[in-house]
């Protein structure tokens, strides 16, 4: 009789999972024989329904999206997943707002001394995002130059130090200082942090400036569009390009030229205050200056949906609390056309993921006894306009917010290759390492740093919308290790990326390894298996910077 690896390493890694560094009790024998019966070819169907032309890429709002959704849902139900949406369903409605910035828009500035406004040339000099809730804007403010507009004195960092920004317009440029760790460097620079932290110092706005001229500069009848989901009150809930709940009043971007004329208003210029940001030395300073915008906005509202279903845990205490097991439904659509294709079927982006939570609730459909803590499936909708589907159930749940205590998101996993080795992005801020270090232990994996940290993924996928709401979230992808011992795979991805990433070449007629989607499927199974059953709640790390930033959210 042939053993599998995953039974001999149920046999071999009792000892380990029961030994003192890790208070864990072996993995029952059922747990272990249905991690052993995931399948690759459960995970390839899944892929092939979602990714198949008749769901035409599943962009939110279309038919092709509703045929995601009833997929799913059809599947979690037979499955023998709860409902656990709004109203007895397995969805949450979410309402989606895309807004364009008409034609039309204008900035004037005032230096201090003149009795002349001069304009600002419209896309040369500034473009301005459209209002999600107001529909004509004008405002008039003083200006400040915040550097990065970030605030971290636990880092020794602090751009609004000394800052005088309330009822301001802020101007600020991209980027942090070289020490910070690149997972806070991602998080520094993100825009919606960056707007946050400008409304808590009561700026009016906020304007992102250039450091260079574009290599193509925009067209002159060129209209910015943005996305949120709206709250029953009509009032934005959710947003990558707007601060929720506050009075801001501009957000848009200044040119190169731009920004140097108001920097001029100080006595400064970027080849001194650039380097200074870099080196970690605050260069911020009111300019002698007053900016006039003004705009009007239009809106295009539309109803897409999550889907949330819930395993009952066990404990009478602890199924009280839950952990997620996410990943985004929604693709691109239907869009430019690309070597005679316009279909983005979005195969790896992000049918694979769904297909692991997919074949996650099945694992769980074969366990007779339940982990202590619930568990909720949910598949979202609008990751790909800016993380909204996560942002509006992360913010709003279906369950008791204080509920949830960790999410275990899949987006992409790029099952191209053997999965050898694993970078669970965002664990280390958080007690969450120690169940993926031993999850990845017993199923022979490696644990290794972040290949491509100039990617930003940590931001970029919907466990950062859980991290925003102060609820510790990883999500695995793939390390460097190969089986030729080069350990480079991270180049044959950038070359898998360069052809397939968010063009409709990601399709079911690509590279797959089904083995390594199993293996996924297992790994991630785990984690949540883990943390459902330890009786302590995941904590964030003493004095992280996403817990202090973050924490006291829930």
């Amino acid at each position: 009789m042939k053993c599998s690896p995953l039974l001999l390493l149920a046999a071999l890694g009792s000892a380990w999972l029961t030994s003192p560094a890790t208070a864990q009790a072996p993995l029952p024998k059922p747990v272990t024989k249905a991690l052993d019966r995931v399948r690759p070819g459960d995970v390839k169907a899944h892929i092939w329904y979602l990714a198949d032309d008749r769901l035409r890429g599943r962009q939110p709002g279309t038919p092709g999206y509703q045929m995601a959704v009833d997929y799913v849902t059809t599947q979690l139900r037979q499955l023998g997943v709860q409902p656990a949406g709004e109203a007895g369903t397995f969805v949450q409605r979410v309402r989606l707002r895309r807004a364009t910035t008409q034609l039309g828009a204008t900035l004037t500035h005032q230096d201090q001394g003149s009795t002349t406004a001069r304009p600002f040339t419209y896309a040369t000099d500034f473009l301005l995002n459209p209002h999600p809730e107001q529909a004509a804007v004008t405002v008039e403010a003083p200006v400040v130059f915040a550097g990065y507009g970030i605030s971290a004195p636990e880092l020794g960092y602090d751009d609004y130090a000394g800052l005088d920004a309330k009822g301001k317009l802020v101007v600020v440029v991209r980027g942090a200082p070289a020490r910070f760790p690149s997972t806070v460097a991602a998080a520094s620079q993100d825009l919606g942090m960056t707007l946050q932290n400008a409304v808590r110092h009561g700026a009016v706005g906020v304007l992102v400036a250039a450091t260079a001229a574009p290599a193509t500069p925009p067209s002159a009848t060129a209209r910015r569009s943005t996305n949120s989901v709206l709250g029953p009150d009509g009032r934005v809930a959710a947003s990558r390009t707007y601060a929720p709940g506050s009075s801001l009043q501009v957000v848009g971007n200044v040119g190169a030229a731009a920004f140097n004329d108001l920097l001029r208003t100080a006595s400064l210029d970027t080849g001194r205050v650039l380097p200074s940001l870099r080196r970690g030395t605050p260069a911020s300073a009111p300019l002698a200056t007053t900016l006039r915008a003004s705009y009007q906005s239009s809106y295009h509202d539309f109803d897409s949906y999550n889907v949330v279903g819930k395993v009952e845990g066990s404990d009478p205490t602890l199924r009280n609390e839950y952990v997620v097991h996410s990943a985004h439904l929604d693709h691109l659509g239907v869009g430019t056309s690309v070597q005679g294709d316009s279909i983005y079927n979005g195969a790896h982006d992000n049918a694979s993921g769904v297909a692991s939570v997919l074949e996650i609730a099945r694992i769980y459909s074969r366990i007779k006894q339940k982990p202590r803590r619930s568990v909720l499936f949910v598949l979202q909708t609008g990751e790909e306009l800016g993380l909204l589907g996560s942002g509006y159930f992360a913010a709003f749940p279906t369950v008791p917010k204080a509920s949830l205590v960790a999410d275990v998101n899949t987006d992409m996993p790029t099952i191209i290759a053997p999965l050898l080795s694993v970078v669970p992005l965002g664990a280390q801020h958080s007690s969450l390492s120690q169940p993926v270090n031993q999850a990845a232990h017993y199923l022979g994996l490696s644990v290794e740093n972040d290949p491509e940290p100039d990617q930003n993924r940590f931001i970029r996928s919907d466990q950062y919308s859980f991290v925003l709401q102060g609820i510790p979230a990883l999500h695995i992808k793939y390390g460097n290790r190969t089986a030729d011992g080069r350990n480079n795979l991270d180049e044959t991805v950038k070359k898998w990326r360069a052809t397939t990433y968010h063009k409709p070449q990601d399709g079911t007629n690509g590279v797959f390894d089904f083995e390594a989607g199993r293996k996924y499927v297992q790994l991630n199974f785990l984690i949540g298996y883990l943390i459902a059953q330890e009786t302590k709640r995941p904590t964030w790390n003493t004095g992280d910077f996403f817990g202090r930033q973050f924490g006291q959210a829930q």
